[in-house]
């Protein structure tokens, strides 16, 4: 049985989440569904869009973030608003979740700092709330509801995509908080790879190709035991 993926928030965490998948395409590993928050998000849609690891990275490490996004007009709900990365992923991503290649979940925070899963509806508007930290970007609106980072409340929205998707092998990608702390227990029968935070800030994602390496190579090692009969 094909195998679900879930990609949890990190901050600008997009070169661990690029040496993930790079690692999960070399082992040939069947991917059913994925599953992301915030910078999980941005490269599990990338990724369910069909869109190659490498490419991945190459498109979000093209530019710093913060010339990728632009100062918003009501200041007061958010400093940057996300209006230039939801244009941006229009060329690479269809219109709707369901659109998408394989079943697609966006980890997102609703309001009153609700939890909430998306699996259906506009897809880019989805995955940009994902992104959009409280007071650095202003929220996202969709079908009028505003939406937020969803990391801030729930790390890896694996509750949620386990009981959207039932009965189902899991391998979770968990990047290091940038906040510290412990996050929440994994349950029994998932397989959980660990990456460094990435360290990266809006202006300088730091040494972009190591990190992908490094997680790559730590993704591979905590998949060397991972069941055969889940490969390809």
């Amino acid at each position: 049985m094909p195998t679900e993926l879930v990609l949890s928030s990190g901050f600008l965490a997009f070169a661990r989440q690029t040496g993930f998948l790079a690692a999960i395409e070399q082992r040939g590993i069947e991917v059913g569904g994925v599953c992301g928050t915030s910078s999980g998000a941005l490269a599990g849609s990338l990724f369910s869009a069909g869109v190659p690891a490498e490419d991945i990275g190459a498109l979000l490490n093209e530019a710093p973030p913060l010339r990728q996004i632009a100062l918003s007009g009501t200041p007061w709900r958010g400093l940057f608003a996300m209006g230039p990365v939801i244009d941006r992923l229009a060329e690479f991503l269809p219109e709707r979740i369901e659109d998408l290649e394989r079943p697609f979940g966006v980890g997102v925070m609703g309001p009153g700092r609700r939890p909430s899963l998306l699996t259906s509806g506009p897809l880019r508007q989805a995955v940009a709330a994902s992104c959009a930290i409280p007071y650095l970007f202003t929220p996202v609106v969709l079908d009028g509801v505003p939406y937020q980072d969803g990391g801030v409340v729930d790390r890896t929205a694996l509750e949620a995509w386990r009981a959207h998707r039932p009965d189902r092998a899991v391998i979770l990608h968990l990047v290091d908080s940038s906040r510290g702390g412990e996050d929440a227990p994994v349950p029994e029968g998932v397989t959980v790879v660990r990456t460094p935070k990435s360290g990266a800030k809006l202006w300088n994602l730091g040494d972009f190709e190591a990190q992908v390496e490094e997680a790559k190579q730590r993704t591979l090692e905590a998949l060397s035991a991972f069941p055969a009969d889940a490969s390809r």
